[in-house]
């Protein structure tokens, strides 16, 4: 299971990738394994504003809808409009064009609770 040094990760199974001010979000080989085939992703809206831990938008699969939560506080400042037409960039390459929305990071968000690639290892594995 492919898991990234450059990255944080949520216990939601949300990958963090840090740019500054800002963040792209997605979620983790993991979590896109255990969902099967993704066929939807309804896209949270640029310009919503959420606390650590809402759920901002969902992703639809052959075997379930879940919910995509907000690993900190941010305004969604970008989306991946390219998942409304190839929603399966999710299962195929979810540390790069499968990824779902960047956020502006709230200057009072605090990422204590993200994990780093081993300890996120160390949760998957049990």
């Amino acid at each position: 299971m492919k898991i990234l040094d450059d990255r944080r990760y949520s216990r939601d199974h949300e990958w963090i990738l840090f740019s500054g001010a800002t963040a792209r979000v997605g979620i983790t080989e993991y979590a896109q394994d255990a969902l099967g085939d993704v066929v939807f992703v309804q896209l949270p809206n640029v310009g919503d504003k959420f606390t650590a831990g809402s759920a901002c938008c969902e992703i639809e699969s052959s075997k379930s809808v879940s919910d995509v939560y907000i690993p900190l506080a941010g305004e969604i400042v970008m989306v991946n409009g390219t998942l409304s037409d190839v929603p399966g960039l999710v299962n195929s390459d979810p540390y790069g064009e499968g990824w779902i929305f960047e956020l502006l990071l709230d200057s009072q968000s605090e990422n204590s609770d993200l994990l780093d690639a081993k300890s996120y290892r160390q949760l998957i594995e049990g």
